[in-house]
């Protein structure tokens, strides 16, 4: 029975390692998402993987020559539980597929739909129960708001879940 496994890759090395292991015949799931990258006063968004040093391997272990895993280019090891690989629940890879675009990237607008200028009160945390503005969502799951504090307005990052519309 074919499940899904985690290799744990070398540093920047999450595509070499796809391309090589998809030539040995594996099957492997290499989530992305867009992240923001800002450059000498150039912002552009760029592909980057979600776990980064992580990719998935669908396989079955009864059948599959697993082991050549450890010697692939660009791989360091199978999550394993002693030697033997831990299988990823299914839930898990299909519950980030579910939020794949057209193009295969990972969505990670999934909080509230808040629009620059909305007003916000903050639910959790040390800024509980203070109204602010939304300004605009980072793409770690956290979200920038402007509060009114101390007479002048701070920036603030709260996680995405800790923020409500206000009424």
């Amino acid at each position: 029975m074919e499940r899904w496994y985690v290799a744990y890759t070398h540093a920047n090395a999450e595509q070499k390692a796809l391309f090589h292991l998809r030539r040995q015949g594996f099957h492997v799931y290499l989530p992305r998402y867009l992240r923001r990258c800002s450059h000498a006063r150039r912002v552009e968004l760029k592909p980057v993987p979600l776990f980064p040093r992580y990719l998935f391997i669908a396989m079955d272990v009864a059948a599959a020559r697993w082991r050549a895993i450890h010697s692939t280019v660009g791989v360091t090891h199978l999550v394993a539980n002693g030697t033997m690989p831990v299988p990823v629940p299914e839930a898990v890879v299909d519950g980030i597929r579910a939020r794949e675009d057209a193009t295969g990237l990972v969505r990670m607008d999934i909080g509230p739909s808040l629009a620059r200028g909305d007003r916000v009160t903050i639910a959790s945390g040390p800024f509980r129960e203070l109204d602010g503005l939304f300004e605009c969502s980072r793409d770690e799951d956290r979200v920038t708001i402007l509060l009114d504090l101390l007479g002048r307005q701070i920036r603030v990052h709260v996680p995405t879940d800790a923020v409500r519309a206000s009424a």
